[in-house]
C-alpha cells in the first residue's frame, strides 16, 4: 500500500506531466469545441508530445483518454462530436496519464464563456473542498478526517457530496487500496502513513446528493437534474504532512481556482 522513494519519484514524474495536459486544455478555447475534439487533443498531447500513455484508455474497455462531464452529469461523461460545449456550461475533464508504469490521475472543472455566477459559487467550493481534504493529510490522521473536512465545507454552503463515488489508492494500477470517501467522522478510518499514494476527488451537487448512471451504462448524472462540480489531485503523504504530485503550475496549494 505504502510506496518506496523511487516509485514516489516516478510517481511525482508522471503528476507532474498530467499537470501540464491540464495547461495544454487551458490554453483551448471550449466554447464551440465538441468533447471528443478535446479528448483527441489530449490524446495526442499525452503520446506525441509526453511519450506516455493515457491510462483510462482500454481501462474497463473505455474507449477515450478522459471524462468528459458538462453539466449536471456527475463524473463518467462520454466524449462525443454531438457534446459541443457552449457559453455557460461547466465541465469536467477527467484525466489519467501513465508514464514508465505509474499512474497519475486528476480532474478539472472548467467554465466556458460566461457562466451564471451560481455555477462559479458551485466550482469555486468545490475546489475549496478538494483543499479542505487535503490539508487534512498527514502521517497520523485518518481517513474519516478527509472526508469530514470535505463535507463540511460543502454543506456550510448549502451542497451535497456525491456518497456513491469515492478516490483510490493508486500507483501501477489505477485504482488500489484504500477508498477515500469524502464525507466522514474526524479520528475515525485508516491510519494515514507516510508513503500512502491516493486520490482525493470530491463531487458536489447544487441540489440533492442522489444520482443514476444514463443509459450508456457510464455517465452518472444528478437525479433532481442540478449542477454538479468536480475537482482530482493525486496526493502522497509525506514525513511532515502532504505532496500534491498532479499540482499545476498556476495553483497555490491553498484553494484558490
Amino acid at each position: 500500500m505504502t510506496k518506496q522513494p523511487h516509485e514516489l519519484a516516478l510517481l511525482a514524474e508522471s503528476g507532474r506531466l498530467l499537470a501540464s495536459v491540464f495547461e495544454r486544455i487551458d490554453r483551448t478555447p471550449l466554447a464551440g469545441a465538441s468533447t471528443l475534439q478535446i479528448n483527441d487533443m489530449v490524446e495526442r498531447f499525452i503520446v506525441d508530445d509526453l511519450k506516455a500513455r493515457p491510462a483510462s484508455k482500454g481501462q474497463y474497455d473505455f474507449g477515450f483518454v478522459l471524462n468528459s462531464s458538462v453539466n449536471e452529469v456527475v463524473c463518467h461523461g462520454v466524449p462525443s462530436a454531438s457534446d459541443v460545449l457552449r457559453d455557460g456550461d461547466i465541465v469536467n475533464f477527467d484525466i489519467t496519464l501513465e508514464k514508465n508504469g505509474y499512474i497519475a490521475d486528476s480532474s478539472k472543472t472548467y467554465l466556458v464563456g460566461k457562466v451564471h455566477p451560481a455555477a462559479k459559487r458551485l466550482v469555486q467550493t468545490t475546489y475549496d473542498a478538494l483543499w479542505m481534504g487535503i490539508q487534512a493529510v498527514r502521517p497520523g490522521a485518518r481517513l474519516g478526517d478527509i472526508g469530514f473536512a470535505i463535507e463540511r465545507h460543502a454543506k456550510r454552503h448549502g451542497y451535497s457530496v456525491v456518497r456513491d463515488y469515492c478516490g483510490h489508492g493508486i500507483g501501477r494500477e489505477m485504482h488500489e487500496e484504500p477508498q477515500i470517501m469524502h464525507f466522514g467522522k474526524p479520528g475515525t478510518g485508516l491510519l494515514l502513513r507516510e508513503g500512502m499514494v491516493f486520490t482525493i476527488e470530491p463531487m458536489i451537487n447544487r441540489g440533492r446528493r442522489g444520482v443514476r448512471t444514463e443509459a450508456d451504462g457510464w455517465a452518472v448524472v444528478t437525479k433532481d437534474g442540478s449542477l454538479s462540480a468536480q475537482f482530482e489531485h493525486t496526493v502522497a503523504v509525506t514525513a511532515s504532512g502532504v505532496s500534491v504530485l498532479t499540482l499545476r503550475p498556476d495553483e497555490t496549494g491553498a484553494g484558490s481556482a
